[in-house]
């Protein structure tokens, strides 16, 4: 048996037929998060032939979150790699190699797995299970508007015959796409429903582009990528947004920074940044409000007990949320301790599931790396909300006395809710609790 960090592998142990193969197991493509439909493998660690012991990594693999070392928890030998350095998108549960406890492993040399243990076609019948499928068939011409029709008969009567998935078909009348233009990823071509999702997110306009005699570089999707854009694509189709700004002046936020840096530097830890405040008030808001602290379960509204802020970070691998988790109970120092090392880790590529899972709220700051006055983010599903930081600026403010005017700095704020959990006014009292904690920044230490 095989173990990976936040996840279980598929792996069966075979005793073939054939008296030239000894007792040997099957190691699956893992299941590393709830998302994951498929995985790329990054590197192998180890060799064909290698003596392989508890603890040692096989290799890396390439999630929809992150790259994860896949561990071995038992004695054996590696007798085959059946899917090499850099192979990508392959299907959770799908062979990638096979390990042996002693035998002769050049026996392995020309091992392919029986076609009975390749997922693809199962992984999008279980999507669809069998009896499902010709209700889909059956309910699209009822469906789709009458100019429909005739394209998926002009394809099936096309001199090659086109195969897809009950699911991809349905997916690309849906929204227009010939399948004539897609190309498939499944068996013998066949196209499958990550096939026309793939097609969409790229905007369905490959060949377009071609034709237009463009100078381009087509630069391949990570897994991450892929994955991001589907989700931040359903979210903007199925989440009723709506945004609420607030303008909060952060004059006594910059002087409590400035005051307790010393004392940090001091005692030997690291600078606590304006991200760091904003999170622990946007946490201590979220235990004020716990209704924006909430997620859509469709039946009911699951409200969660623990604040756990998920924090956006930009990659040359693309965006990573890792978590904060109970921010509320945590001071600066540590939240400020933590944001760092998950920084560090998802630019290194190297966070681990629990590194990322069990957020219930984000925030999103491209005002100070960046300058950024005001934006709005896409909520993070199943999250609620997510808020977005944009930059401090100095403003000229009424003084005090009549004729008399001050310098304040503010910073621009803007949450996106979800309508079906939160309502405007709970939305509002959230940023007012938070526009407090910004304004009196000492409140967050009582």
């Amino acid at each position: 048996m095989v173990h990976c960090h936040g996840g279980r592998v598929a792996s069966a142990r075979s005793f073939s037929s054939s008296a030239d193969l000894p007792p040997h197991q099957e190691i699956g493509m893992p299941s590393l998060s709830p998302t994951m439909t498929e995985g790329n493998i990054a590197k192998w660690i180890k060799k064909e032939g290698d003596k392989v012991s508890p603890g040692e990594v096989l290799c890396e693999v390439e999630t929809d979150k992150a790259t994860v070392e896949m561990e071995c928890m038992e004695e054996g030998y590696l007798a085959k790699i059946v899917q090499g350095d850099g192979a990508k998108e392959i299907k959770v549960g799908e062979v990638i190699c096979v390990t042996v406890e002693e035998g002769d492993i050049e026996k392995f040399k020309d091992y392919k797995p029986s076609a009975a243990d390749a997922p693809a076609a199962p992984s999008e019948s279980k999507a669809t299970p069998e009896p499902a499928a010709p209700k889909v068939e059956e309910k699209v011409p009822a469906k789709a508007p009458e100019p429909k029709a005739p394209k998926a008969e002009k394809a099936s009567r096309s001199g090659d015959r086109i195969f897809a998935s009950p699911l991809a078909r349905k997916l690309a009348e849906d929204n227009n796409v010939q399948l004539s233009s897609v190309k498939g990823t499944g068996p013998d071509g066949r196209i499958l429903k990550a096939d026309i999702e793939d097609y969409l997110a790229k905007g369905g306009k490959s060949e377009a582009f071609a034709a237009s005699g463009l100078d381009y570089t087509d630069i391949p999707n990570a897994q991450i990528r892929k994955v991001t854009a589907n989700r931040l694509l359903a979210s903007k189709q199925t989440i009723p947004h709506y945004y609420l700004t607030v303008d909060t002046r952060v004059d006594k936020l910059i002087k409590l920074r400035g005051e307790l840096n010393p004392l940090q530097e001091a005692s030997g830890g690291k600078k606590i940044s304006i991200n760091d405040l904003v999170i622990k008030a946007a946490a201590l808001a979220l235990r004020k409000v716990p209704e924006c602290n909430s997620s859509w379960m469709n039946d009911f509204i699951r409200q969660y007990h623990n604040v756990n802020i998920n924090v956006a970070v930009q990659t040359e691998h693309g965006l990573f949320v890792p978590v904060v988790r109970d921010a509320d109970k945590k001071g600066l120092g540590t939240i400020g301790e933590e944001v760092k090392q998950l920084a560090q880790r998802a630019r290194d590529n190297s966070l681990k599931p629990q590194d990322y899972e069990g957020g219930t709220f984000t925030v999103s700051n491209l005002g100070g790396p960046f300058g950024i006055k005001q934006f709005c983010a896409i909520i993070n599903p199943p999250q609620s909300a997510i808020l977005a930081i944009g930059s401090a600026e100095k403003r000229v403010i009424p003084g005090s006395a009549d004729g008399q005017y001050e310098f304040g700095s503010y910073m621009s704020v803007t949450m996106s809710c979800d309508h079906r959990v939160i309502d405007g006014a709970i939305g509002a009292e959230f940023l007012k609790a938070f526009k407090g904690y910004i304004e009196n920044p000492t409140t967050m230490l009582l």
